[in-house]
């Protein structure tokens, strides 16, 4: 799928892919953050069976010219669980309706991990 808008330009399509990549970045400039995981063995198979690791973790649902986002996250120890996810969602929301100039509906953050 992916979202789609006009303008007085033309027509604009951006790929859930696109989208995915975006907010991995945002999550990986996140503080507390260590890494994005998939959450089942087979997610992980796949993705190296097609070489396609850049939207890792990261799985996003669009309907319209809104975009959903679940975020699967190792954290660092030590650091507040809450603050860190708050903190994550906000800029997960924020630089995707920056680039993608759509709604962000709901950014669902999944802790899977903690890391020493």
């Amino acid at each position: 799928m992916s979202v789609n808008t006009s303008n007085a330009y033309g027509k604009i399509s951006i790929s859930d892919s696109a989208i995915a990549k975006v907010a991995k970045n945002a999550t990986l400039e996140c503080y507390g953050i260590v890494d994005t995981v998939s959450r089942r063995l087979s997610d992980s198979l796949s993705e190296l069976l097609k070489n396609r690791s850049d939207g890792k973790g990261v799985k996003v649902i669009t309907s319209g010219d809104r975009i959903f986002i679940d975020v699967n996250v190792i954290i660092k120890y030590g650091v507040s669980i809450n603050a860190v996810a708050e903190s994550l969602k906000e800029s997960i929301k924020y630089k995707v309706e920056r680039f993608t100039g759509m709604i962000v509906d709901t950014v669902n953050v999944n802790i899977i991990g903690v890391k020493l």
